[in-house]
């Protein structure tokens, strides 16, 4: 069974549930795991967030959980038609369908909640329901080459920038590749800069950029070409505590998405950014870390995601010398050098 219809059944039975409970006179309730913190525990051979076992119950028997209930039907019903008509919907466009509802919502934020109400209670993506971010897709640039429905695309010649990653990606195929690894850089900078410089070709890889912290459908992407294609995953970030936590969204995962870490989460991939030993051994130039980035490296030292010896190391070795470095400061030596000599030492180190 392919993901649509799974999502269609799934759909079906939460309205079917509800129909049952009322047919035996019977309170309708629903189940819907619960997101809180202490709901959420770090699965040390996932090597991601997951949820625990608590659940909360949402019942029509209570005044105060009626609306809500009334919103996650009103949503899994228009989720049920989009899916069946193969067509998709923003977030955005969801917002203001639900103005002609019975139940409609008090601002985006509120059904941006209810849908990962019911994404959590269903056990599948918003995206496998028909639901859409507004944001653009990564790009991707080397000798990948996919179908997306009739069209076949190669990621080297779909122009300078490469293929915009689908937000509907499990739907693409992977036809073919010509390529030994993929690098996942955070700006757009650095991945316009290792086209440039041919990256793709001195490191027979892809290159994909992020733009920031990686969408999830970049994640998925990242992902499944790990898994399906059993491609080598690096993600190259800046030398602070926020390009750390990017980077170990796609390897482990996020605490609020601890519900679809699973599709998500690339535990495989490895950092290959700027860290404090590179601030000191490439002497590269620096900014002082400011006081939000004190306290962000020592929030990191104690989430589970950095427990591994080279992440401790490196955050109080970061502390330590009260500096931190973006990932183009390497053009101190050249535009050509971060490609030319720290990519191919760092990959040497990391490939050994």
């Amino acid at each position: 069974m392919n993901r649509k219809d799974i999502a269609i059944n799934k759909l079906k039975s939460l309205g079917e549930m509800i129909i049952e409970d009322v047919q035996k006179m019977k309170v309708p309730a629903i189940k819907v795991p619960s997101r809180g913190t202490s709901n959420i525990v770090y699965d040390d051979v996932k090597r991601h967030y997951v949820l625990g076992d608590r659940y909360g119950k949402r019942s029509l028997g209570n005044v105060k959980q009626i609306k809500k209930i009334g919103q996650m039907i009103y949503m899994a019903n228009f989720c049920k038609e989009l899916v069946r008509s193969q067509k998709t919907a923003t977030l955005r466009e969801l917002y203001y369908v639900s103005e002609g509802w019975d139940v409609d919502f008090g601002d985006q934020q509120e059904s941006n909640i209810v849908g990962e109400d019911l994404e959590v209670t269903l056990g599948m993506t918003r995206e496998d329901l028909g639901l859409m971010p507004e944001e653009d897709g990564a790009s991707v640039y080397g000798e990948l080459t996919i179908q997306e429905g009739d069209l076949e695309i190669n990621a080297m010649k779909a122009g300078k920038s490469g293929y915009t990653i689908s937000p509907t990606i499990d739907e693409v195929e992977f036809v073919d590749h010509d390529v030994k690894r993929v690098i996942a850089v955070e700006t757009m900078g650095m991945f316009h800069r290792m086209v440039q410089e041919n990256a793709y070709k001195k490191f027979d890889t892809l290159i994909v950029g992020l733009k920031g912290q990686a969408a999830r459908a970049t994640r998925r992407f990242l992902k499944r070409v790990n898994e399906e294609l059993n491609l080598p995953v690096y993600v190259c970030n800046d030398g602070d505590p926020w390009g750390f936590h990017i980077a170990m969204v796609i390897i482990s995962g996020s605490a609020k998405l601890a519900h679809v870490n699973h599709e998500l989460a690339t535990p495989n991939a490895k950092f290959l950014g700027v860290t404090a030993s590179d601030i000191i051994n490439y002497d590269l130039p620096t900014d002082p870390l400011k006081d939000i980035d004190v306290l962000r490296l020592k929030e990191l030292l104690k989430d589970p995601r950095y427990k591994d010896e080279f992440w401790k190391v490196e955050i109080k070795k970061m502390l330590k010398i009260g500096k931190k470095a973006e990932q183009q400061s390497f053009s101190k030596y050249g535009l050509e050098y971060v490609v030319d000599t720290y990519f191919p030492e760092k990959l040497e180190e990391l490939e050994q």
